[in-house]
């Protein structure tokens, strides 16, 4: 097994807690639905902290490289991260409470020919493979199957397993899109340096750097944060956006984000092209 992160004692217990499962689940595909169900509601996917360390110019690692510096946080302040954080940190827990989870690399294909941009997580049982993705948050582990579809029948966080080019490849809506998209998993099993360096290099320029985006599931349906508006989605799959007044309260009431790290979120900034595209060349050269 590539890069085992060794998690603090007592830390793994204090998440348990947090996560409203009274003691460690059992080592099978039920046990790991049950454990993948409480994060998907409780740790959301937020990019809170990274746009205070990009933004803010903070030095050091971005935040969340550490899967326990990642758990911390998210006891302290009820904030998840962006996906090679979080996904680090479910893979991480995930071995220390004795499942088999391997770190994998993806890509959120929104353009073609793009390097992989997402980390997610597989997990292992007597020869078949379960992904559990902190982004994609699909709520019940996904089946995959050589040259077979699978799929999570939900409204509002439902998902198609299918098979592009000999790749397995996941179908989802993100909640700030409102559109499917596809994520193709490139790598099954790579360390924790691999997850680190590729978070290291959104530093510059991420699709996350620039605007607050928010995702949990609550209740049967999903809800939360992106392009400065509040968004829920329900049980029937309907999404419904509203204008966030005051931010800061939202954060804090409605997404349960601790006042002393809502107060640090800079405002949201127009998204630029990304370096090196095709637009971000035509304004260097037309100023």
């Amino acid at each position: 097994m590539t890069g085992r992160a060794v998690l603090p004692e007592g830390l793994i217990e204090r998440v348990l807690s947090r996560l409203d499962m009274p003691a460690y689940p059992e080592r099978s595909p039920r046990g790991l639905e049950a454990f993948y169900r409480a994060w998907c509601r409780h740790v959301p996917f937020d990019n809170v902290r990274k746009l205070i360390a990009v933004r803010r110019l903070q030095p050091g690692p971005l935040p969340g490289n550490d899967p326990a510096e990642f758990l911390e946080a998210f006891l302290a302040h009820g904030v998840g991260g962006t996906c090679w954080a979080g996904n680090g940190a479910l893979c991480a827990i995930l071995n220390g409470l004795g499942f088999d989870a391997r770190r994998a690399v993806a890509t959120m294909v929104v353009a073609p020919s793009l390097p992989p941009n997402h980390g997610s997580v597989a997990v292992r049982f007597e020869g078949q493979t379960y992904l559990v993705d902190a982004s994609i948050m699909h709520s019940k582990p996904l089946l995959v199957r050589e040259g077979q579809p699978s799929r999570i029948d939900h409204p509002a966080w439902g998902v198609i397993g299918h098979w592009v080019d000999g790749a397995f490849t996941v179908r989802w809506r993100p909640l700030e899109r409102g559109a499917g998209l596809d994520c193709r998993i490139d790598e099954w099993s790579v360390d924790g340096a691999r997850f680190e360096a590729q978070h290291e290099a959104t530093r510059t320029w991420s699709p996350f750097n620039f605007a607050l985006m928010f995702n949990v599931i609550r209740g049967d349906g999903r809800f939360g944060m992106g392009g400065g508006m509040r968004i829920a989605i329900d049980s029937s799959g309907r999404e419904v956006r509203s204008a966030i007044g005051d931010r800061i309260g939202f954060l804090v009431d409605e997404l349960g984000i601790s006042e002393a790290l809502a107060s640090r979120v800079p405002d949201d900034v127009t998204m630029p092209p990304p370096p090196g595209s095709r637009t971000a060349q035509q304004r260097g050269t037309t100023g």
